[in-house]
């Protein structure tokens, strides 16, 4: 395998390219897109720079990396970045243990993937992109990107004041801006490729609902529900194989259903018992979220108001749906439902979904709420979150859906209503 030269961040002369070393294929993931699919995802990324002014564009989110160069492992805890210039290589620097592998994972060849010392991890007065900034200017990309501005991904989850503060000190050069989650917006139409793999996590999503909706019985404390989920979601559906969520199962119970987000604790299933499950199916990092809602006995009247108007609020979004269609209308279609059974949802709709990574598969760009302006486009993909959250009690169905040409692909089909068991 080729050595990475850390100290000065290129690598090492050994000639013998990284797979060489490897002798099972299956050490090696192959590329889930065809390269010139990757090609035009950077090409339309380089296109909105232009539009946007950007000379280079310093990309630090997990599901952005992934999307650009197939990236995928467990190191987005320290700093990493994908530094894109308006012309030539892109270049992924990350911790030098994580470099020495990348190409495991990544389409990218070994001089592009360069390694960051072990000694910046995780150090009070140094900070990794102190490092990389050096690197930058050592391969001659510092001056061609201070004639515009540098855009950065100022609201991503990894990206911190301390590794800005670095970039800042080390690229006095540079005008550093918010890019506003440029690659996040090109994400936000799939290919058919991206599809495909949605659809696979569905059938993950799929059984992992269906083990949720096994396991919830009277006398079962919640944990013992979480672990039957985390496990349908590792193990998926044949070659539908599960990949970790980015967001564990959730599952508000009883009273405290009136707050989203719970997960779980010890507590004991009992009857009368309402039990909220979203979870996500996820395939390559993939995901298709779904939220039901199971009641261990009768529902209450209020549970089955609730039920009736959602349902109907639901299919008057799903019937809205269509490629030219303002993103708000879907909002009015289900708020003026809402309204006919006296009721109204302050929260969001809906987000836009697709790859994703701790600790969120949204991709935080567009939301179904009547501020939005977007225009639907076939191949959008969101999550539509009918969640009602009352007072001391609560009802949520969601579904993750595609634009298609004509309408609307719901990619699971869990009947819309209470389950009562």
């Amino acid at each position: 395998m080729s050595t990475w030269d850390v100290s000065e961040g290129y690598p090492s002369p050994d000639p013998a390219p990284a797979t060489e070393a490897v002798p099972d294929p299956a050490d090696v993931r192959s590329p889930l897109f065809t390269t010139l699919e990757y090609e035009q995802r950077l090409r339309c990324v380089r296109e909105k720079m232009a539009q946007q002014g950007l000379s280079a564009l310093i990309v630090t989110d997990p599901a952005n990396l992934f999307y650009l160069t197939g990236y995928d492992a467990w190191s987005f805890y320290v700093p990493q970045m994908l530094f894109i210039p308006a012309e030539g290589d892109i270049l992924l620097f990350l911790r030098e243990m994580d470099a020495q592998g990348a190409f495991r994972t990544s389409w990218l060849p070994p001089h592009q993937i360069i390694g960051y010392p072990e000694r910046y991890v995780q150090r009070p007065h140094l900070h990794p992109f102190d490092w990389v900034a050096f690197a930058l200017r050592r391969r001659g990309q510092v001056a061609p990107a201070a004639h515009g501005c540098v855009g950065l991904e100022m609201d991503a989850h990894f990206f911190s004041p301390k590794g800005y503060r670095s970039l800042i000190n080390a690229l006095p050069e540079w005008l550093l801006v918010d890019c506003f989650e440029l690659v996040n917006w090109v994400r936000s139409v799939k290919s058919e490729s991206e599809i495909h793999y949605m659809r696979l996590a569905a059938r993950v999503t799929t059984a992992a609902m269906q083990a949720a909706i096994d396991a919830i019985e009277p006398g079962v404390p919640q944990n013992k529900v979480a672990a039957r989920i985390a496990a349908a979601q590792a193990e998926g559906d044949d070659d539908a194989w599960g990949d970790f969520p980015a967001i564990v199962p959730m599952m508000p119970t009883g009273a405290s259903a009136d707050t989203p987000h719970l997960t779980w604790s010890d507590r004991i299933l009992k009857s009368g018992d309402a039990v909220v499950v979203e979870l996500s199916g996820v395939h390559r990092r993939y995901h298709v979220p779904l939220a039901r809602t199971v009641t261990l006995g009768e529902p209450s009247a209020e549970m089955l108001r609730l039920e009736e108007a959602v349902a109907a609020g639901l299919q008057a979004v799903l019937d809205a749906i269509a490629p030219g269609a303002p993103v708000r209308e879907l909002a009015s279609a289900w708020n003026w439902k809402l309204a006919a059974y006296g009721l109204e949802k302050h929260s969001r709709l809906g987000y836009s979904v697709g790859i994703g990574y701790p600790p969120d598969w949204g991709e935080r760009t567009i939301s179904i709420r009547s501020e939005d302006e977007t225009i639907l486009e076939e191949n959008m993909t969101f999550h539509l979150i009918c969640g009602m959250w009352m007072t001391g009690y609560g009802y949520e169905v969601s579904e993750t859906i595609r634009v298609t040409s004509t309408g609307v692909e719901t990619f699971t089909s869990f009947p819309r209503q209470i389950i009562r068991k």
